[in-house]
């Protein structure tokens, strides 16, 4: 594909990002474009409007332009403006655009100094332009005033790295000469995203305000801070200039003048001036889209295809299709099978910072709130010592006895442990509890359709009930298998020799985790020290 093909493929490729502008959807092609990065009063605009030979943009103090402006310049037979948002509307006198723009800002952003990420969107279609597709970024700012935020300084970074961070946009990057090369946020700005410089060109404007016996030559000649493209050097009108309306052709003459009359830059003023800026951005944009042609092709056949596809199944669609229904609502269903399950686990793509749900809900059960309850369980030695002495001497009857009797001792520990059936049926209706809340968030996706939505979690709901009962019939069957057997030997159980030894020794505070187990550990070693006791008391 020739030049030509390339200049009629960037009008194309504007009219496809402002059909997706228009219906709401963003367009993912990365068409290459112009980014327009600088300070406040850098001179961003005057290049612009030296671009297309007329005042179109807003001027004043302070923020100006405060919204980005995507500017399309097309090269045609006629001269006018149109608008996306005004689309139909040829605008011939240059001062309407600049009201219009006015106006369009003021409609989301309001009369103060406010900013907003929605482009406006304009087209100028002049002979004396280049295809070219430029976007015009507010001013870099650091002081928030009028109703601006304290944040507009990373709001409007945001909003410019937005544009810059795209690999096929160049970046113009435009710094007044009149301030230390080494602090042009516009440049510290194509640094962060372009660290080699390879996106980058240097714009020095203001070359004629420079204290007297300076100049920028070092810049110029890319020996300072060095750009793969390099800086070329613009001098425009003056505030004065433009008040009193002065022509654009006359300014460019002086400009002209301007370079080949003084003495540090006469030199380079055949790569210096506006004219000349335009021919480099003419020819480096048409090499950049030639480098990235064949990359974007690609990706736009890509799209293609894939849209082809799903209207290929679309073609053949039928509302009425009973399969079609069953697939989605096999689809739903399927969906909310994940979403639970993601819950459970903690896997999601959201994350919830309000309070735990899911799966770290029933953790937290599990690993606080049970042990807890354990720990809660009154144990009063002094009356399980009385208790232990009544039931020495009730299984003694009207005998006297040398020896403790292990029924008197199985007893007072089956007591006990029965204990454990309250703490126990409350953690697992907890649990129970947290899983039908987490259904009933998973089935929130299904509101569009109520009577699936209900019917799912009923059957969900039914399910989980049914695996409670046999939950809390498993922990009762496992507190029952500790009544029936009471294992003496194990290891918690400690012998009449070493009684003295073990009850002197202070206790040793056992894990959160593991309290079940130290709440049996020290009912045994109380009940079996105490029958120990009452034997060497005999």
């Amino acid at each position: 594909m020739g030049n030509r093909g390339m200049e009629e493929l960037i009008p194309l490729v504007n009219r496809l990002q402002d059909a997706f502008s228009a219906i709401g959807q963003t367009c993912s092609l990365d068409l290459p474009q112009i980014a327009v990065v600088g300070g406040q009063s850098a001179g961003k605009s005057s290049v612009l409007e030296n671009f297309v030979g007329r005042d179109f943009l807003p001027r004043g103090s302070g923020i100006v332009t405060r919204r980005p402006l995507v500017l399309q310049l097309i090269n045609d037979d006629k001269e006018y403006a149109e608008f996306l948002h005004c689309k139909g509307r040829k605008i011939v006198d240059f001062e309407e655009v600049r009201k219009e723009i006015e106006t369009e800002t003021e409609r989301l952003t309001g009369v103060n100094k406010g900013i907003s990420p929605i482009p406006i969107r304009l087209r100028v279609y002049s002979p004396n332009v280049l295809n070219l597709t430029l976007i015009d970024l507010p001013g870099i700012t650091k002081v928030p005033v009028g109703d601006q935020p304290p944040d507009i300084e990373y709001q409007i970074r945001d909003m410019i790295m937005q544009f810059i961070c795209r690999e096929n946009c160049l970046i113009l990057a435009v710094t007044p000469a009149n301030m230390d090369l080494a602090n042009s946020d516009a440049l510290k700005l194509a640094k962060d995203v372009d660290i080699q410089g390879q996106r980058t060109i240097g714009v020095i404007t203001k070359l004629d305000l420079m204290d007297e016996g300076t100049d920028a030559r070092a810049i110029l000649e890319n020996r300072l801070l060095p750009l793969r493209r390099g800086y070329i050097g613009v001098v425009n009108r003056s505030q004065k200039d433009i008040d009193g309306k002065k022509d654009i052709e006359v300014a460019l003459a002086a400009e002209r003048r301007f370079f080949l009359s003084h003495p540090a830059y006469k030199h380079l003023a055949h790569v210096m001036g506006t004219p000349y800026l335009q021919q480099v951005l003419n020819q480096q944009l048409t090499n950049h889209i030639r480098e990235t042609l064949p990359a974007f092709r690609s990706k736009l056949q890509g799209q293609l295809l894939t849209l082809d596809k799903e209207a290929e199944e679309y073609r053949q669609y039928r509302p009425d299709d009973p399969s079609r229904k069953t697939k989605a609502m096999l689809q739903l269903v399927q969906h909310f099978g994940q979403d639970f399950e993601k819950k459970i686990e903690g896997s999601g793509d959201q994350v919830d910072t309000v309070e735990l749900s899911g799966g770290a809900k029933i953790n937290r059960i599990f690993h606080e709130r049970f042990p807890f309850d354990l720990v809660e369980m009154e144990l009063d030695e002094k009356e399980l010592r009385r208790e232990i002495s009544y039931a020495i001497k009730n299984t003694h009857g009207v005998r006297t006895g040398l020896f403790t009797p292990d029924l008197a001792f199985e007893a007072i520990v089956k007591k006990q442990i029965v204990k454990l059936r309250g703490p126990c049926i409350k953690c697992v209706d907890m649990v129970v509890e947290e899983l039908i809340r987490t259904v009933h968030q998973c089935t929130l996706k299904l509101a569009s359709f109520p009577k699936l939505r209900e019917e799912t979690e009923r059957i969900v709901s039914t399910r989980i009930r049914d695996q409670e009962s046999r939950s809390k019939d498993q922990v009762l069957l496992h507190i029952d298998i500790q009544l029936s057997y009471i294992n003496t030997n194990h290891e918690d159980f400690i012998g009449f020799t070493n009684v003295q030894q073990r009850t002197s020794q202070p206790s040793v505070k056992p894990a959160a985790g593991n309290q079940g187990a130290a709440f049996l550990r020290r009912l045994r070693q109380i009940v079996r020290v105490q029958f120990l006791l009452s034997v060497k008391a005999g």
